[in-house]
């Protein structure tokens, strides 16, 4: 049973990264892959300054500045070069894994010897378990809290029509090209989040840890939506991508634990993901027609 409470620990540090993806490829319908990279920079930058002597908490904002400045890069290669918006993401991403084996120096560093977040919480609960949800609650409910502030201010509008029509958000006076910037950062600021806590929950830094992320966060934010199809407020819809990740980690457990391989873990991830995706559809097939003639006699 441990094994699936650690699940969903590592589901709440997960879904961060859902969050983030949430705000590119949700709200501002921005295909980015930078998240990538930003979520294996966001565990580089925090494993580089905590095994340097820096306190932890000031190693993990560190970690969120450095993702910002990822969603920054690839915001001026689509909005000052009119780089298309994949094109971009995937230059940033290409050129970032050299930056992250910089600021690493090696290909995977540890936190051995070194203070993490979750070995601060441990002073107030012993159990490691239990410490590990702390820490992954508490900077989820800060981020749904910034994150719902934030969209209800005027450059959070802003970022929302632009998301919803460009051309028509232009229109009314809204700069786009400094929204899809906003966005961006914001988006690969919690991406970089996730991957510094994840990392410390883990104990390493790996150059290959972000590889196949972006599989995790849309399965997260599939599976919620699909669990809770409803209009939902924004916050609800949030809490439905926590929800999500733990769903899917919890999933994943389960079937590793039938006995497969676990070298088939992407190929479990990307069939589960699938699943989910075809869900709406199968399930819309497989429902009785509805009439929609109304009577036979048509109208009166």
């Amino acid at each position: 049973m441990a094994i699936y409470f650690s699940a969903v620990a590592q589901g709440i540090l997960w879904s961060i990264m859902g969050l983030g993806l949430y705000i590119s490829f949700r709200i501002l319908r921005f295909a980015d892959l930078t998240s990538e990279a930003s979520f294996t920079m966001g565990a580089a930058t925090a494993a580089t300054l905590a095994t340097n002597g820096v306190h932890p908490i000031i190693a993990t904002l560190a970690a969120i500045g450095a993702g910002m400045i990822a969603g920054l890069i690839t915001g001026f290669l689509t909005t000052y070069f009119e780089i298309p918006a994949l094109l971009a993401s995937i230059i940033t991403l290409t050129a970032l894994y050299s930056i992250n084996l910089r600021i690493m120096g090696n290909p995977n560093l540890s936190f051995r010897g070194t203070d993490t977040l979750f070995d601060l919480m441990r002073n107030f609960l012993n159990e490691s378990l239990y410490a590990r949800i702390a820490v992954g609650l508490i900077f989820v409910i800060i981020c749904i809290l910034i994150m719902v502030f934030f969209f209800k201010t005027d450059i959070g509008q802003a970022v929302i029509a632009t998301g919803d029509n460009e051309i028509m958000a232009n229109s009314l006076g809204i700069n786009t090209p400094q929204m899809i910037r906003v966005a961006l950062m914001f988006a690969n600021g919690l991406i970089a989040l996730s991957g510094a806590l994840v990392a410390q929950d883990n104990g390493f830094s790996d150059i290959q840890m972000g590889s196949g992320t972006v599989v995790v966060a849309m399965s997260s934010i599939v599976i919620g939506e699909v669990l809770l199809k409803n209009e939902l407020t924004l916050a609800k819809r949030l809490v439905s991508i926590i929800l999500g990740a733990i769903i899917y980690r919890v999933i994943l457990v389960f079937v590793l634990r039938l006995g497969f391989n676990s070298n088939d873990f992407r190929l479990i991830s990307a069939t589960v993901l699938a699943l989910f995706l075809a869900f709406p559809s199968v399930k819309a097939k497989l429902s009785p027609k509805t009439n929609t003639v109304g009577n036979k006699g048509g109208r009166r």
